[in-house]
């Protein structure tokens, strides 16, 4: 009982000593679970930070690097503002801390929520039996599903050898050989967000006829061949040309 009571006056001593020591950061939007600020584009966030003990001076850190302070925000009370709050801002640190001591500091993090930019209409005429991508953005916070659709439908990826890919950033529906029975018609890729409302970007594709491309290095080796050759055979008979013209 006695190493108990003994224990208990230790940890109310510290608390005593040390509890009120701490670097304060407080924000619009209120902070959430975790140290999460939640926000949406274009809208503006309040960052303050207090020092434990007046007097005191305190510096802010944009994940990592500092961030430069007018005089007169940086003693005792500091403020920042990001306005407007980007994309660029998603999964931002904010760390306040004293000057003179890093270990007191404190820290909140942005979560940014946005919808990829689809809009608009692309048009594309490819030949038949070439390459095919379409690409179109997927970035967004939380993350989006994607559908690909032609002239309306789902698109059957069997039926036309269709390849889909996303990697959180970008998704792509390709084909490597183009057939225009099968390939041609107006695409659209849907972003289905459970915040945002859905966004489309449309892609017009025409499938044209193939056109017969000459072979362009054969051709100029041949050139250069026949060249060498004719030149070869001049300066073979090169004596009996030159007493023709006398």
């Amino acid at each position: 009982m006695r190493v108990m009571w003994t224990t208990s006056l230790i940890y109310l001593a510290l608390f005593l000593i040390f509890g009120t020591e701490a670097v304060t950061v407080e924000s619009v939007p209120a902070v959430g679970n975790g140290g999460f600020i939640q926000t949406r584009l274009d809208h503006t966030v309040s960052l303050s930070c207090s020092a434990p003990s007046a007097g005191e001076e305190l510096q802010w850190f944009r994940d990592g690097l500092p961030v430069a302070l007018q005089e007169g925000n940086r003693v005792d009370h500091s403020r920042l503002c990001v306005q407007p709050v980007t994309r660029e801002d998603h999964g931002v640190i904010f760390l306040c801390q004293l000057k003179n001591n890093a270990a007191l500091n404190g820290s909140v993090q942005l979560e940014v929520t946005f919808a990829p930019e689809l809009s608009g209409t692309e048009e594309f005429a490819l030949e038949e039996e070439s390459e095919m991508t379409l690409s179109c953005e997927s970035h967004a916070n939380p993350p989006v599903a994607i559908v690909w659709r032609r002239n309306g439908e789902v698109v059957d990826l069997t039926e036309g050898e269709f390849i889909t890919t996303n990697d959180g950033l970008v998704a792509r529906l390709s084909v490597s050989r183009l057939n225009r029975e099968l390939h041609q018609g107006l695409y659209s890729c849907t972003a289905s967000s459970p915040v945002e409302a859905e966004r489309t970007m449309s892609f017009q594709v025409t499938v044209t006829d193939k056109t017969m491309k000459f072979p362009r290095d054969p051709m100029i080796a041949g050139i250069v061949v026949v060249v060498c050759t004719t030149m070869l055979a001049v300066l073979a008979r090169w004596d009996r040309i030159v007493k023709c013209c006398r």
